[in-house]
């Protein structure tokens, strides 16, 4: 199947179902029975679940996840208890580029499975509920085509994307683009600028954990300064 990136136009209930009952791998097959939220419910309702990638580089066709994080939350409570964190060994050699900036070396990793090995787990963890993450081309990608190399199946899911949501307010609109005409400055959108604009403390990046935490209490942050708990989930996922 391929990857879907309109959540929009999908009815992904539906498409759960449909997938639940063609996948052949079973690990994805029991996270598509899960089922997912349908887009009219309140954002109150909604049960999410941050995450986030370390890769060797930023090309899903070519790079490898070395490290997933992840932490299930709602609008009230991050539940840090069940926060998980796994290296993975890539197949591909890392970049001496991307060992700076996510400082997992060779030697931590020499131990470590391989995707696959943990592909139940991670999956698991993130049924049921719907995915937060800090720009979903990572993410999302990544997933899609570490599970088609390895199971000879993708996997598509509904997202919502933090960054985009900052993208709304500072990247769209005409005053924006009359910035970009005139040479203005435009406002970051990384993680950490766009927590800076809430009051958000600071946290150490690039480590998959602490930006998965990160990216859940923005989430949360957004959701109380723009919108409210009753709007509908389909309002911000993409």
């Amino acid at each position: 199947m391929a990857l879907v990136t309109d959540s929009i136009a999908v009815n992904w209930p539906e498409l759960f179902q449909e997938q639940a009952l063609t996948t052949q791998d079973e690990r994805l097959r029991a996270f598509y029975e899960h089922g997912t939220v349908a887009g009219n419910t309140p954002l109150s309702d909604v049960p999410f679940v941050s995450l986030d990638f370390e890769t060797t580089g930023l090309d899903a066709g070519s790079d490898e996840i070395i490290s997933i994080g992840l932490v299930p939350f709602d609008l009230n409570r991050i539940r840090l208890r069940e926060a998980r964190h796994w290296l993975l060994k890539p197949r591909s050699a890392m970049k001496d580029e991307s060992i700076v900036i996510h400082g997992i070396t060779h030697t931590e990793l020499n131990d470590a499975p391989d995707l696959n090995r943990v592909l139940g787990q991670v999956l698991e963890a993130i049924a049921g509920r719907i995915v937060v993450v800090h720009y979903r081309y990572i993410e999302r990608e990544f997933l899609n085509a570490a599970l088609k190399k390895r199971i000879n199946e993708g996997i598509s899911f509904p997202v919502v994307d933090t960054m985009q949501l900052e993208a709304m307010l500072y990247r769209q609109g005409v005053a924006n683009t009359l910035k970009r005409l005139i040479g203005k400055k435009q406002e970051s959108i990384r993680l950490g600028d766009s927590r800076s604009r809430y009051n958000l403390p600071h946290y150490g990046q690039h480590h998959a954990l602490t930006d998965a935490i990160s990216t859940a209490e923005l989430l949360q942050a957004q959701i109380r300064h723009r919108y409210s708990e009753i709007t509908p989930l389909s309002h911000i996922w993409v």
